[in-house]
C-alpha cells in the first residue's frame, strides 16, 4: 500500500502545527471505501481494503512517506474570538499528488486526541461519521466545491456523548486544511513571520496567479472572496445550510469543510436553522452570504500587514475589496437562480422575478427542491406538477404570467431550456429525514439504509423510479427539526 505523499505543509515551522500519530484503536472495521475516489487519487482500493489498509484508514499503522501532525488555527466562534483552537480530534497524515498533478490533504479525523483538544476525548462517533460521508460526497455529486470522504471505519470502540455510542475514524480528502483561522491565529499572536509564511504558503499552493500581481496579498484576499461568494451562493441555489459558520470552519480553498448539524432546506423558508447551538439563527440560510462577507472581513484584516508597509493603505484597499463583496455576492446569486428559473440572458427586473417564486414558495410552504424541479416541467405550459406543489396554487398562477413573459424574450426551445433547468434543479437532495434514519440504523449496525441513500445521492440531477422515494419530502412525523454536532 503505498502513498505518493510530500508533506509541504509539514515543512512549515513548528509553531504551524504539533506533529504526533493518530492513536491505535481496538478493533478496526471497515463500512465504506470510496473506490472512485481511491482511483482519482492515484491508490489501490483494493489494497486499502486489506488488512494493512485498514490499519492506516484507522490510525493504527502510519503509512509510509506520512508526516502526520494537528494543524493549529484560532476562530470567531459565533461571533466570539478564540485564540487558540486547532485539530483537536483529527491527525494530517500528508498530502499526496494525484495522477492529474492535482495535490489533496489526507485527514483522519476521530483519530484521538492531540494538543489542541481542550478537555475532549477525540474521538468520533459513528453517525457524525457517516453524516459527513453523506453530506461531502452528495455535495460533490451537485457540482459544489466540497472535502471528501475516502473511508469510514468503526473502532471497536464506544465514544460517550449523550449516551454511548460506536466509535469511529473518517478519511477526508481536502484541497487544503488551512481556514480563515488559520491566519487568525498569527495575527492575534503578533507573529507577522508566519502571517507572511503562511499568505506566501497558500498563494503558492492554491492562488499561483497572485504571485504576478503588483500586490500580491491584496490579489490572494480577492481570489479568497472570488472563491468564497461562488461557494455560497451554489449551497443557496440547492437550500444547503453550513449551520455553523465559524471562521475555523471556512477553508481558505473555498471546499464546503467541517459537516458538524449543517443540512439541506426542505419547505423554503429564509429564516430557517438547524443546528441546535445556533440559539439566535446567526448562520440561518438566507444570512448565510452576510455571515461570508463579515468572516472575509475577519481574513482581510490579517492580510493588512502584508499588503502594504503604510496601515491607512493598507486599509483602504482591503476595505474596497471587502465593500465590494455584497455586489459581487448579488451578481453570483443572480447567475445561480437566473439558471433555476431557465434564464440565459441578464435583464434588470431579474432580481424582483426570482424573490417573486420564493416568495410564492414561502408563503404557501412549498418544499425548496420539488418546486424549483418541478418549475421545469412547466416550461411549455405543462403546469400540474409545479401547481400541485403549492398549497395555494394561485400563488404560483400570479407570479408564472411574468416569467412566462420573461422566457418568451429569450430564442430557446421549451425542450432545450426544460433540460438547462433540470441541470441546475436537483430532484434528489440529502433530505434530513432520510439521512437520520441512515444513521440510526447505522449505529444498530444495519449499513444498508446508508447504501442506498448513497447510491440515490450519486444521481442528484436525474429522476429514476428506483429513487422515486427519495424526492419525498418529510411526513409530518418525519420531519427534522434539529441537527447536532459530533462533538
Amino acid at each position: 500500500m503505498t502513498f505518493t505523499f510530500d508533506n509541504s505543509y509539514a515543512r512549515l515551522p513548528e509553531r504551524f502545527h504539533a506533529r504526533l500519530p493518530p492513536v491505535a484503536v481496538k478493533q478496526p472495521g471497515l463500512v465504506k471505501l470510496n473506490a472512485a475516489l481511491a482511483h482519482q487519487l492515484g491508490l489501490d482500493a483494493a489494497a486499502l481494503g486489506t488488512p494493512q489498509g485498514l490499519a492506516m484508514l484507522a490510525g493504527n499503522q502510519v503509512p509510509e512517506g506520512a508526516d502526520p501532525l494537528a494543524m493549529v488555527y484560532a476562530g470567531h466562534q459565533f461571533g466570539h474570538f478564540v485564540p487558540q483552537l486547532g485539530d483537536g480530534r483529527a491527525i494530517l497524515l500528508g498530502e499526496i499528488v494525484a495522477p492529474s498533478g492535482e495535490r489533496f490533504d489526507i485527514q483522519l479525523k476521530g483519530s484521538g486526541r492531540t494538543p489542541f483538544s481542550r478537555a475532549g476525548d477525540g474521538r468520533a462517533s459513528l453517525g457524525p461519521v457517516l453524516r459527513e460521508y453523506i453530506l461531502s460526497e452528495a455535495m460533490h455529486a451537485l457540482a459544489i466545491p466540497t472535502t471528501r470522504s475516502l473511508a469510514a471505519v468503526t473502532t471497536g470502540e464506544m465514544v460517550y456523548r449523550e449516551r454511548a455510542l460506536p466509535g469511529a475514524v473518517l478519511t477526508r480528502v481536502a484541497q487544503s486544511h488551512v481556514r480563515i483561522g488559520t491566519f487568525e491565529y498569527f495575527l492575534a499572536r503578533g507573529d507577522s513571520d508566519a502571517l507572511a509564511r503562511l499568505a506566501d504558503y497558500v498563494i503558492a499552493r492554491h492562488y499561483p496567479d497572485a504571485l504576478a500581481a503588483e500586490r500580491p496579498y491584496l490579489a490572494l484576499l480577492d481570489a479568497v472572496v472570488e472563491r468564497q461568494v461562488e461557494l455560497v451562493v451554489h449551497w443557496l441555489g440547492v437550500g444547503f445550510i453550513h449551520g455553523v459558520m465559524n471562521t475555523d470552519n471556512m477553508s481558505i480553498a473555498g471546499e464546503t469543510i467541517d459537516y458538524g448539524p449543517c443540512a439541506f432546506m426542505d419547505t423554503y423558508d429564509p429564516a430557517t436553522v438547524y443546528s441546535s447551538i445556533d440559539h439566535g439563527g446567526r448562520y440561518a440560510y438566507a444570512n448565510q452570504p452576510h455571515i461570508a462577507h463579515w468572516n472575509l472581513a475577519r481574513l482581510a484584516q490579517t492580510l493588512l500587514p502584508l499588503i502594504d508597509a503604510d496601515t491607512d493603505t493598507a486599509a483602504k484597499m482591503a476595505q474596497a475589496m471587502i465593500d465590494a463583496v455584497p455586489e459581487r455576492f448579488e451578481h453570483a446569486y443572480l447567475k445561480v437562480f437566473r439558471a433555476k428559473l431557465g434564464l440565459l440572458e441578464s435583464e434588470t427586473d431579474d432580481a424582483g422575478l426570482i424573490a417573486g417564486f420564493l416568495g410564492a414558495m414561502a408563503k404557501t410552504g412549498t418544499d425548496f427542491t420539488n418546486g424549483f424541479r418541478a418549475l421545469c416541467d412547466a416550461v411549455d405550459g405543462s403546469d400540474e406538477r409545479v401547481r400541485a406543489e403549492f398549497s395555494d396554487p394561485a400563488a404560483f398562477d400570479a407570479w408564472a404570467a411574468d416569467w412566462r413573459a420573461r422566457l418568451a424574450r429569450e430564442r430557446l426551445s421549451p425542450a432545450k431550456r426544460a433540460a438547462r433547468m433540470r441541470g441546475a434543479n436537483p430532484a434528489i437532495i440529502p433530505r434530513n429525514h432520510r439521512v437520520e434514519a441512515a444513521l440510526e440504523a447505522a449505529v444498530e449496525g444495519d449499513f444498508a439504509p446508508f447504501e442506498r441513500l448513497l447510491e440515490a445521492l450519486a444521481h442528484p440531477w436525474e429522476e429514476r423510479p428506483e429513487y422515486a422515494a427519495f424526492t419525498h419530502p418529510p411526513q409530518p412525523h418525519e420531519v427534522v427539526r434539529q441537527t447536532f454536532c459530533g462533538t
